[in-house]
């Protein structure tokens, strides 16, 4: 195989030293690159660890780059990164084929869960909700694809969730979002497939992990008082993160990412965690008594 400008020293059949030309494609000589955006939250964390352990260049971004200075001593190259921001995705993405002189694989992890009764969730904050989970990868998309399409290869992992495929009361806005990053996830599969490029997405049930600061997971102040009873189960159940039995580890969806972008053929959807796998089935239920399980849980919780 032709590998390009590179001159190696060989024998004839008499023995005698002669200098051969080869070529090296520099796909198998350089290191291959990854975007990881929320890098300063846990799943983001482990994944530029997981990448990085796996020899890949590893450009991690975060809204603020002293937040993730330990993944910089680690090894990884570290931008900052606001996805609501298109100048700051644009030099994001500049950035990682200048590192890189490619961007291979671009996870994007960013996001945050709106949850409320949809009466109670105000226009600006559903609009918040999309312009992160929703516009962030769009933005993020649009940036790679140039690049990937030139390089002939290239693959786009969008962190989702099982409520992207499911949604029940008080998940409307995150689950919302979701379902629509899943749907832009399958056109976009079919769109980039004649280019050689690949969409997957990941999709966890509840993550092993606080909250901080309330940034990744938000419920409205102002109540309406007909809604107490689903605010108590705000209160009683963790519905996106936390600590509950079911609850799977930010180390095992980075795993999943990382071999979403690894393997050589990835399926689409990477469920992650027991309620991801048993929770898909619901979906098959007819609507009526998928209302009715949802109702009978919520009275149990």
């Amino acid at each position: 195989m032709d590998s390009g400008g590179v001159d190696a020293e060989t024998t004839d059949s008499d023995g005698e030293s002669v200098e051969a030309s080869t070529t090296t494609d520099d796909r198998y000589t350089r290191k291959r690159c990854v975007l990881v955006t929320d890098c300063d939250s846990p799943v983001g964390a482990a994944t530029a660890r997981a990448f990085l352990a796996e020899d890949w260049l590893v450009v991690a971004a975060a809204h603020d780059r002293e937040s993730i200075a330990d993944l910089a001593d680690a090894g990884c190259e570290t931008v900052e990164l606001d996805v609501t921001d298109p100048a700051q995705v644009g030099r994001a993405v500049e950035r990682t084929v200048e590192i890189g002189d490619a961007i291979d694989c671009l996870v994007t992890n960013a996001g945050y869960a709106q949850l409320g009764p949809i009466e109670d969730v105000s226009t600006a904050s559903l609009q918040r909700q999309f312009d992160v989970n929703v516009y962030g990868p769009h933005r993020l998309t649009r940036a790679a694809l140039p690049h990937m399409r030139a390089q002939g290869e290239g693959r786009i992992i969008n962190v989702s969730s099982i409520l992207g495929r499911l949604s029940f009361a008080g998940t409307g806005p995150y689950a919302g979002s979701k379902h629509a990053l899943e749907a832009m996830s399958d056109a976009l599969r079919a769109e980039v497939e004649e280019f050689g490029l690949e969409v997957v997405v990941v999709e966890p049930g509840p993550i092993e992990t606080a909250i901080p600061d309330g940034v990744d997971e938000e419920v409205p102040t102002e109540r309406t008082p007909a809604y107490e009873s689903l605010y108590e189960l705000f209160d009683e159940a963790e519905l996106v993160g936390g600590e509950g039995p079911l609850a799977v580890d930010p180390e095992d969806v980075a795993a999943a990412i990382l071999h979403a972008g690894t393997c050589p053929e990835p399926p689409a959807r990477y469920p992650v965690g027991p309620v991801a796998e048993y929770g898909l089935y619901a979906r098959f239920l007819p609507d009526r008594l998928r209302d009715a399980v949802y109702g009978l849980l919520r009275r149990l919780v």
